[in-house]
């Protein structure tokens, strides 16, 4: 990964976080997901406005631990109903949940930056719980959101008929397949606008130019993670050709029938996904969707969370275009 431009900082919490997954994440697919979760350091939610911003949890399935983190405006916040975010977290299915403070700090810019009120899904994790465990959650997580949706999001703050899914890395995965279940269920108060899929985590078993040139061991997303990822989550027996997985691939269902909302893809130049992600915007073009596929080019998988960076600021700018044209 070239880090020329990158700050040091950054360049840090990169590192770090590849030496906690390398410790821990362990080559059978089993991780130590106690001593895993000493170094997920979490934010609390914040009833009193923090960096403009207030959060609630809301426990949906205490049996499997599904619940969604709210962020809203102030209370006295004037700017009127707005367009609903339900984001889904990255981590290769296996890290994070959205009180990880990286997470609550970004779903907290969604909402300053882009104008927006986000609900933030807490989905079981691999490997103890694979596909398509996440995907049900997930689905389930926003069939509630519609079902409660006055009592989610407070009074005069909220369009339900503004809503967007959206997602970064496994979450952009899971965006993807929620918006698929989502085009064939009637919504009682919900209606899905958009999709933002910011680098979503796509595979196969063919290894691609972009994955050759920038999955080496520098790497932000080195391919060795990737695979350990795709085996830790996908069912026993099955290839990363797998639908989950390579949804544009061999045996990807037929989306030009579905009812499949406009979506933003974001990428950068350095990710090994790249390729993937290219892949799939001509595949959702070929199903007669409308899809837009926006690169920078010198960044690295992961960067749209660092606000330090210019690219990180301007794909936010291009995802509040691409909810207000909608």
């Amino acid at each position: 990964m070239a880090t020329k431009k990158i700050p040091l900082k950054i360049r840090f919490l990169i590192g770090a976080h590849k030496i906690v997954s390398n410790t821990f994440c362990h080559s059978n697919q089993t991780v130590n997901r106690s001593l895993l979760t000493l170094f997920d350091f979490t934010n609390t939610p914040d009833k009193i406005p923090r960096h403009g911003v207030s959060s609630s949890d809301t426990l949906i399935d205490v049996s499997r631990n599904l619940w969604i983190r709210l962020f809203t405006p102030p209370a006295g916040d004037q700017a009127g109903l707005r367009p609903v975010i339900v984001y889904f977290h990255g981590g290769g299915f296996t890290f994070f949940t959205p009180a990880s403070f990286v997470y609550d700090n970004f779903c907290r810019r969604l909402v300053r930056e882009l104008g927006v009120v986000v609900a933030s899904v807490n989905y079981r994790r691999s490997p103890e719980y694979r596909y398509p465990i996440q995907y049900d959650d997930s689905f389930d997580a926003l069939k509630f959101i519609d079902d409660n949706f006055d009592k989610c999001f407070p009074s005069g703050f909220a369009d339900p008929k503004r809503c967007f899914l959206a997602g970064d890395s496994a979450g952009g995965n899971l965006a993807h397949h929620v918006a698929a279940r989502a085009s064939e269920h009637e919504f009682r108060n919900l209606k899905i606008k958009g999709m933002v899929a910011i680098q979503p985590f796509f595979g196969g078993e063919e290894r691609t130019e972009s994955e050759i040139r920038n999955g080496g061991s520098s790497s932000a997303l080195p391919l060795k993670r990737t695979d350990w990822f795709w085996k830790a989550f996908l069912p026993e027996g099955t290839d990363r050709d797998h639908p989950a997985a390579n949804v544009s691939g061999p045996n990807a269902v037929e989306i030009s029938g579905m009812k499949f909302p406009d979506t933003l893809v974001i990428a950068g130049g350095l990710d090994p996904l790249l390729d993937w992600e290219r892949k799939y915007m001509e595949w959702l073009k070929k199903g007669g969707k409308e899809v837009e596929l926006v690169e920078y080019e010198n960044m690295f998988h992961g960067f749209v969370v660092f606000e330090e960076l210019t690219e990180s600021c301007l794909a936010l700018e291009k995802m509040k275009d691409f909810i207000q044209k909608r």
